[in-house]
């Protein structure tokens, strides 16, 4: 009896080891191909890739008119006009500034820093500093809105923090929301 404990315990250790090697492998594997199926079937061609292809060099194209010839002209009244449409300004504009704070020029997730929740607690977050003058929202000085992303999700909380609370932090913003999103898990 001792004997078959000890083999279920090592094929239970086996299998979990199994598990913990083959899940993110396999998963990494079924989104890049689940990804490149997708957008190989948005364009009608019999050449496995090619749609990818003109996508991204559409979108380099795109790109490059983009920041070069459209970037004041052409894209501000793009947006004027998005701007004025009640529901599709809400999903543009928000789409777009998320967008513009993981990649655009003025990422706005680049300043890590530690939150105390309270003077006395001893409970600290961290977050990222969106923003640090708020006077357009009516709020005293003195005051900041900090990201404060959650662990295993793509979701967080913003909150407004009197500035003495909040600490800010030497490393790389990416390290840091790698470390918060993997729920500290992840080595720095």
């Amino acid at each position: 009896m001792k004997y078959l404990k000890w083999i279920f315990k090592k094929f239970t250790n086996y299998f979990l080891g199994g598990l913990i090697l083959a899940v993110p492998i396999g998963t990494t594997i079924w989104v890049v191909i689940f990804v490149f199926n997708f957008l190989d079937n948005l364009l009608p061609t019999t050449i496995p890739g090619l749609s990818i292809l003109i996508i991204v060099a559409a979108l380099v194209f795109l790109g490059f008119i983009g920041s070069t010839f459209l970037q004041n002209t052409l894209l501000n009244f793009f947006d004027r006009i998005l701007e004025k449409i009640p529901l599709i300004k809400v999903i543009y504009t928000s789409v777009r500034d998320l967008l513009s704070a993981f990649v655009g020029k003025e990422k706005r997730f680049s300043k890590p820093v530690l939150v105390s929740l309270s003077k006395d607690s001893g409970i600290y977050k961290l977050g990222f500093v969106t923003q640090k003058d708020l006077k357009n929202l009516g709020i005293e000085e003195g005051m900041s809105a900090v990201y404060l992303p959650h662990s295993y999700n793509f979701s967080g909380n913003l909150i407004i923090v009197k500035n003495d609370l909040i600490q800010p932090i030497n490393g790389p913003s990416d390290e840091i929301m790698k470390f918060i999103v993997s729920g500290g898990i992840t080595n720095i």
